[in-house]
């Protein structure tokens, strides 16, 4: 479904690159194929082994990267990051990487997360000393490193991890090395690959497919990998990892032609949505996706139902994004602007609507309305992830308990509000099953807390929600 829509939207993504004559240039070619992870905001460093050059901005990579501004960009190494700003968490200043300078060198920073124990550290920095200049967590490991009292870089930035609590994806970068770390449960998806004799870090498989990288391995939770001109080694900053990858990467996020720990996440989906089929039967006389993320789920669904497939719902690709603030009426037609039911495909028809998952429920609820509009008969909505009653302290922003339908509704009563014929959500045993994640335990190492509310860290009285800063 569409993000903005939704108010379901992912924080960032990364990309680096070290060993390449045309650093920036397939640093540009990551980013955009990593778009849909972040729309306002973009940005490139480069080091020539001598000096940090950065070109950031707000808006859609080719935006920030036009006019010529990819010819300030020099070396053969280059970290880039896309971002999703949300309320309060706006601003060129928090457009990353952040590059942090002084009398014994520069320093870039990329990340993908968000860390729950951000607040306290940053009052512990400030009674310190620290001035902060922005209001991103990024910021705070740069002055953990600095404070830091070892002499290798690389002990610092171990050092500087260790206190960090939360998911993170991080690519730091000198004038001289690029190391990678991913947080103790892995959180968020992070992969290494190779193009030639360079070494490519990217958030998803798919920006190894666009640049021509081959896929290496995945960064392991806990793993500080270091690469430099004289290649790559690895170290850990921790021995205490619980695997717990974000479910909603499978479910949402990521596009469908990456690989997850293995998994490729279109498979997942239609694994998630012959699953749902197989617990929420209906009769029904077609099956529809919600474009884009529930397309491979209604596949699935159709296949094990026996029910035809059909384009049902078309999305238009030509709507751009908006700078001006619409009146509530003009807001109620958004979706009509990106979404279109298909008249010949549900009129006269019992439709089943295939969703990946549902937030507030206004959307859902103007999806029915068209199709009914449309001249559907009768419209069935299926879920292909169970409900969403808990908000994500790890970097994508699902607001607050009041803001999530499921956590004050029951499906009856959701079914009700979204004027559905029938409304079912897959189980949690049946959604870890469904994709089947190699690993032990009863989530299969992934994080399901927005389910079930079990966060695989501390949550801390003073952890800020995503939606109100990066």
């Amino acid at each position: 479904m569409l993000a903005e829509l939704k108010g379901l939207n992912e924080e960032c993504g990364v990309f680096g690159i070290w060993g390449h004559p045309e650093a920036a240039q397939i640093t540009y070619y990551g980013l955009h194929s990593l778009q849909h992870r972040g729309q306002e905001g973009a940005g490139i460093v480069t080091t020539d082994g001598e000096k940090l050059s950065a070109v950031k901005g707000e808006g859609l990579v080719n935006e920030v990267f036009g006019n010529g501004k990819m010819n300030d960009l020099h070396g053969k190494a280059a970290i880039g990051h896309v971002r999703y700003a949300t309320a309060g968490g706006g601003g060129y200043e928090n457009v990353q990487p952040l590059l942090f300078h002084s009398q014994t060198g520069s320093l870039a920073l990329a990340h993908n997360g968000n860390l729950v124990n951000a607040n306290a550290l940053k009052h512990q920095l400030e009674s310190m000393g620290s001035i902060l200049q922005t209001t991103s967590d990024t910021e705070v490991l740069a002055h953990l490193i600095k404070r830091s009292g070892y002499t290798l870089l690389k002990d610092r930035v171990k050092n500087a991890l260790s206190m960090l609590k939360g998911a993170y994806a991080f690519l730091i970068m000198t004038e001289t090395e690029m190391m990678v770390a991913l947080d103790p449960n892995g959180l968020r998806p992070l992969s290494l690959g190779k193009l030639n004799d360079a070494y490519v870090v990217a958030s998803e498989t798919c920006a190894f497919d666009v640049v021509g990288a081959t896929f290496i391995r995945d960064i392991e939770p806990g793993e500080l990998l270091i690469i430099d001109n004289g290649g790559l080694h690895t170290e850990r900053f921790t021995m205490h990892t619980q695997r717990a990858m974000c479910s909603m990467e499978y479910i949402y996020f990521s596009r469908p032609d990456s690989n997850i720990d293995g998994i490729n996440v279109h498979t997942a989906r239609k694994s998630l949505g012959k699953q749902l089929a197989m617990e929420a039967p209906i009769e029904a006389d077609v099956v529809t996706g919600v474009p884009d993320s529930s397309i491979s789920a209604a596949i699935g669904y159709a296949e094990f139902s026996g029910i035809p497939y059909e384009l049902g719902l078309i999305k238009n690709r030509y709507v751009g994004r908006t700078f001006i603030q619409p009146s509530q009426s003009l807001r109620e037609q958004g979706v009509k602007m990106k979404l279109s039911p298909v008249r010949g495909v549900v009129e006269g028809k019992r439709v089943v609507m295939v969703d990946d998952s549902i937030v507030r429920g206004t959307t859902s609820k103007r999806i029915v309305r068209m199709l009914r509009e449309a001249g559907a008969t009768e419209v069935h909505v299926r879920i292909s992830s169970p409900p969403i009653k808990n908000p994500c302290f790890y970097g994508i922003d699902t607001s607050t308990h009041e803001e999530l339908i499921a956590s004050s509704h029951s499906i009856e009563e959701m079914r009700e509000l979204i004027g559905a014929d029938t409304l079912s959500f897959l189980t949690p045993s049946g959604m870890v099953e469904a994709i089947a994640r190699p690993y032990e335990g009863e989530t299969g190492g992934a994080c399901m807390a927005c389910f079930t509310g079990k966060y695989p860290t501390e949550i801390f009285p003073d952890t800020v929600l995503p939606h109100e800063k990066c």
